[in-house]
């Protein structure tokens, strides 16, 4: 099976349909599509089965960014030569950073449709007192997920939203001054940037 198929077969989570429903919310208030339209897919969402079944839904609508075309289902992370950036980008597919790993200075992570991209620092070794990490989701649905250690701080304040991009980013309480800083920049249009606090077992 090609990327394409793969990607419509995935079977679709709750958080999809919601996604997929808020979308047509707003297309309804742009007057892209009536009321009636709105109810018939919002059923049609709620009892979607895969990724493919709620692209048909939203087909006619319009896409941000560029399309989806051919391309692996998940790629291993990509180190450009001679710098110190790391580039973790997926199409329709998975792609993770976990474990023990050395962290640069610079990193981007860019998810496509329906793409997932996940950056673990709690067990890496980080020689900067500051990280920058440019996050682009500007195709339909994409997740990053960003995880840190007890200490670090996350700012998103760079990071420009737009439409249903969104950047979930609720610290745990007071954090140490002292703790290494990631920096977020980019822009995020149609998905999600989760960031999660580790917490200390008890």
């Amino acid at each position: 099976m090609d990327a394409m198929t793969d990607h419509r077969e995935v079977r679709a989570s709750d958080h999809d349909r919601e996604r997929v429903a808020e979308m047509l919310r707003v297309a309804v208030a742009e007057g892209r599509i009536t009321l009636e339209e709105l109810e018939e897919r919002v059923d049609r969402a709620y009892t979607a089965r895969t990724l493919g079944e709620l692209d048909d839904v939203i087909v006619d609508l319009p896409r941000s960014g560029e399309p989806i075309t051919s391309v692996p289902t998940a790629r291993p992370p990509v180190l450009s030569p001679g710098a110190a950036e790391l580039q973790l980008h997926t199409g329709s597919g998975r792609i993770e950073q976990t474990g023990r790993w050395s962290v640069p200075r610079v990193m981007s992570a860019k998810a496509g449709r329906w793409g997932k991209v996940r950056v673990d620092f709690t067990r890496a070794h980080c020689p900067h007192p500051e990280v920058v990490l440019d996050v682009e989701i500007t195709s339909w649905f994409g997740d990053i997920t960003v995880l840190v250690p007890r200490g670090w701080r996350v700012r998103d304040d760079e990071v420009v939203r737009r439409w249903l991009g969104a950047v979930h980013n609720r610290p745990p309480g007071p954090l140490a001054t002292d703790g290494v800083t990631v920096r977020l920049t980019g822009y995020v249009q149609t998905g999600d940037v989760w960031v999660r606090y580790h917490r200390a077992a008890t």
